[in-house]
């Protein structure tokens, strides 16, 4: 008995144990709500994860084409290896192997990793683009010891060579940080490719399509198992350009090596046909990942590889803007009745401000080609700083185009209100004098000074510019890009009849043997134009082409059109450091050379001149008896055609059909006889000689 009541448990003890039992039952219960309860969709997601994962499928670019169809920009096929981000966990033991592998340093592979350590769970980090097969073997050999390796297919950019249309076309390049922080990139995700200049940025939406999937099944190593489905990507939309391929190559071979941008432009329609920036850069070095030593030597160029000089550079026009001075001057009604005596200068407000040359006599007639800096000096004083502001203004000038390309800068025309704007004082009466030679604070982009130029010799028929083929767009990115690149756009400013003409006379006659751009001469074409010599230091020194200081030269601009009025093509030159703006003048002939050479091939292999009826061979249907007949067959593509036998001088009265709508807008310009012979006579009467045919 008294040792039963010793083996007795106290009560205490007792206690104690229950309430134990009963806290690690709570502790137990409570561990296994929160797996089961708060944290089952985590843990299904995760598990899920483990089971099945989605491999991206990416979208190929849209290719790009030039306006005939002939392809500019490609893609060629690529492999490239990524790092699944949920088994970067271990992965310092199989960094070496992994490094030797793709011929990395184990350095390279954990900043890629740190880069995206921020990102979403599972997500694929692109270790290395564009593998080579080599690389690619020793993923596919060690796939069972690295199943955190995984290869891509995808489509690269392919882009012309030598960086031919580099500033045009652009290039692509991963998103950055600060690009993901802006609502244009919303939906992009690190690692994405994007436009990153030109028409690549401009369209990006277009051009880069919509990626897919592919679900494959994982084991817990990461190792795939099998494949359950995908989702087919949708490649980006392909586009065609304004950009004429053989105009745009006369303009690059124009340009050559010289700094300085060609823009040519139909001022019809706002057409682009060529656009050429040097120096250049080649985009193939970003159709992977740029080199740290290429980037730093693009961004610290002294001369702006990476600037589309075409749409961004902007510098003083020099006397191009003499053409904007006429028109005010002529629409204001100060220009008509104004004649000075050059003598070699002027004196105003008691400054000397000297010409180049002792022109004598000179009136609005002959200010054009003899580009007298003496009579612009007086007009500029006679109509002040207001008047010239608004005609520059209303024609396009101190404000974009809106051409559908990224980053297009606005130039300057200075006013008073632009002056107590920027700098808070008020305007001086001299400060005009050297506005109106297109100097002073004045500064433009070749691609405003092709608008204007187009514009004026047009009438005042001003189109917005533009690179891309409007018509293909869905109508709701047609608004969309106008939105996004606003400016002056189309636009008809009321230019007197007798303005027009006094202009586009003067202009037809600085290519003529007395004016300013005598040596860019065209024979058989109706070439006019106007050259410009900015000068970037002083008077005398900076225009002198053969100083030793290449960057005190000036800045060599030539703008021309063809023919004279209402014309086909406008061409800007901008050859910065060139001297005189005659020596751009001859760049820009031969760009429209090429242009008027191109239509006169077009009139003699498309034109079709319908010949007399063929002799009948022997057993086929005569006149006399005719076979049965049949309904015509039905031409491919709706042509024009037309009969003129009172134009004995354009087709002989024969009988002509286009094939081709451009074509027929070919024969519309050969019915209205637009190219000429270069004549003293007025253009209006003078024999028609269509692209310098035979006909």
């Amino acid at each position: 008995m008294s040792s039963m009541r010793d083996e007795k448990i106290p009560a205490l003890k007792l206690t104690v144990v229950q309430y134990t039992i009963v806290a690690i039952l709570a502790v137990l219960i409570t561990g296994l709500w929160r797996l089961q309860i708060l944290g089952a969709t985590n843990y299904r997601e995760l598990a899920e994860a483990n089971r099945i994962r989605k491999v991206p499928i990416l979208a190929p670019r849209g290719r790009l084409f030039d306006h005939e169809g002939r392809l500019l920009v490609d893609n060629y096929p690529s492999v490239s290896c990524f790092l699944v981000a949920d088994q970067t966990q271990s992965l310092d033991s199989d960094l070496p192997k992994i490094a030797r592998g793709l011929h990395m340093t184990v350095d390279q592979i954990r900043a890629t990793m740190a880069h995206y350590r921020g990102g979403p769970k599972y997500q694929l980090i692109p270790l290395k683009a564009d593998i080579t097969p080599d690389e690619k073997e020793f993923i596919e050999a060690h796939r069972d010891e690295l199943p955190e390796l995984e290869t891509i297919d995808e489509q690269r950019r392919l882009y012309p060579r030598d960086g031919f249309a580099a500033a045009l076309i652009g290039y692509t390049g991963e998103v950055s940080a600060d690009m993901l922080n802006q609502s244009r990139y919303a939906y992009y995700e690190p690692g994405d490719v994007v436009g990153r200049s030109g028409v690549e940025e401009s369209y990006d939406a277009l051009l880069r399509g919509t990626d897919g999937s592919r679900d494959v099944l994982v084991d817990s190593h990461g190792r795939e198992v099998g494949r359950l489905g995908y989702e087919r990507a949708i490649p980006g939309m392909d586009l065609k350009l304004t950009i004429d391929l053989d105009i745009q190559k006369a303009a690059e071979l124009a340009l050559g090596n010289r700094n300085g941008a060609v823009i040519a432009m139909d001022p019809h329609t706002g057409d682009v046909l060529a656009l050429v920036s040097h120096p250049s850069f080649n985009p193939n070095d970003f159709a992977v990942r740029v080199q740290r030593d290429t980037w730093a030597k693009l961004i610290t160029d002294p001369n702006h590889p990476l600037m589309d000089k075409a749409i961004q550079d902007q510098l003083a026009p020099g006397s191009t803007f003499k053409l904007v001075m006429s028109v005010a001057g002529l629409e204001e009604h100060v220009a008509q009745n104004l004649k000075v005596n050059c003598t070699g200068g002027a004196t105003f407000y008691g400054r000397f401000f000297a010409c180049d040359a002792h022109h004598g006599l000179v009136n609005i007639d002959n200010a054009i080609p003899y580009s007298c800096d003496t009579y612009y000096y007086t007009l500029a004083q006679r109509l002040g700083i207001e008047p010239i502001a608004k005609w520059a203004h209303a024609l396009g000038l101190g404000r974009k185009t809106g051409i559908d390309l990224p980053n297009e800068a606005s130039g300057v025309v200075p006013s008073e209100e632009w002056k107590l704007k920027n700098y808070h004082e008020k305007w001086y009466a001299g400060e005009v004098i050297s506005v109106g030679i297109g100097q002073g604070a004045t500064a433009v982009t070749p691609v405003q000074l092709a608008r204007t130029i187009g514009g004026i010799a047009s009438g005042g028929a001003m189109r917005r510019p533009h690179v891309v083929i409007q018509d293909q767009l869905p109508p709701n990115y047609q608004q969309a890009i106008v939105d996004s690149y606003p400016g002056s756009g189309d636009a008809n400013i009321p230019i007197n009849p007798s303005t027009w003409e006094t202009i586009t006379d003067g202009m037809a006659a600085v290519t003529a043997a007395t004016g300013t751009a005598s040596n860019a001469h065209l024979e058989g074409i109706d070439f006019a134009g106007k050259t410009g010599t900015a000068q970037v230091v002083n008077h005398s020194f900076g225009a002198k082409s053969v100083s030793k200081d290449v960057n005190s030269r000036a800045n060599a601009w030539f703008v021309g059109v063809a023919p004279r009025r209402n014309p086909d093509i406008v061409v800007a030159v901008l050859w910065e450091h060139g001297g005189w703006g005659r020596g751009s003048s001859v760049l820009a002939a031969q760009v429209i050379q090429a242009y008027v050479d191109k239509q006169r091939r077009m009139e003699h292999n498309v034109l079709q001149v319908e010949a007399a009826p063929k002799p009948v061979p022997e057993g086929q249907p005569s006149a006399e008896a005719p076979a049965k007949k049949t309904a015509p067959a039905k031409p491919t593509e709706v042509g024009a055609v037309w009969s003129d036998p009172d134009a004995p001088n354009a087709l002989g009265g024969r009988r002509v059909k286009a094939s081709r709508p451009q074509d027929a807008k070919l024969l519309a310009s050969v019915r209205a006889g637009r190219f000429f012979l270069n004549s003293a006579v007025d253009d209006r009467a003078a024999r028609p000689v269509v692209f310098g045919g035979n006909h």
